[in-house]
């Protein structure tokens, strides 16, 4: 698996662009949290996809801005929590159990 870490609000903007081309997923990770942990672990054992970008956001160091995703993106805060972008919005969010790769790539 191939992370980008979101760590900037700045790459927000840039999310929302590059998804006009490519969706965009995020991450959104506590550190601190075993079902996370779990989701996280899944994810990295799934073949990830060539035609989308995975961003993950540690929630314990970057609190503000998992708060700035859910207001950017008009989703409930979760954790752990998956979003798929497409188009500038996002179009699928999940979250705990329910994060599986086989569910994000039928929705890109």
């Amino acid at each position: 698996m191939t992370w980008i870490e979101l760590n900037d609000e700045e790459q927000l903007n840039s999310i929302k662009e590059l998804s006009k081309d490519k969706p965009q997923l995020i991450f959104k990770h506590s550190t601190r949290c075993s079902i996370s942990s779990m989701a996280k672990g899944r994810l990295e054992r799934s073949t990830q996809p060539d035609n989308i970008d995975f961003y993950y956001l540690d929630l314990i160091k970057n609190r503000q801005l998992s708060n700035k995703v859910a207001e950017n993106f008009s989703v409930f805060h979760e954790s752990p929590q998956v979003l798929l972008i497409k188009n500038g919005a996002c179009v699928y969010d999940e979250s705990h159990s329910g994060i599986m790769m086989d569910d994000i790539v039928e929705q890109a």
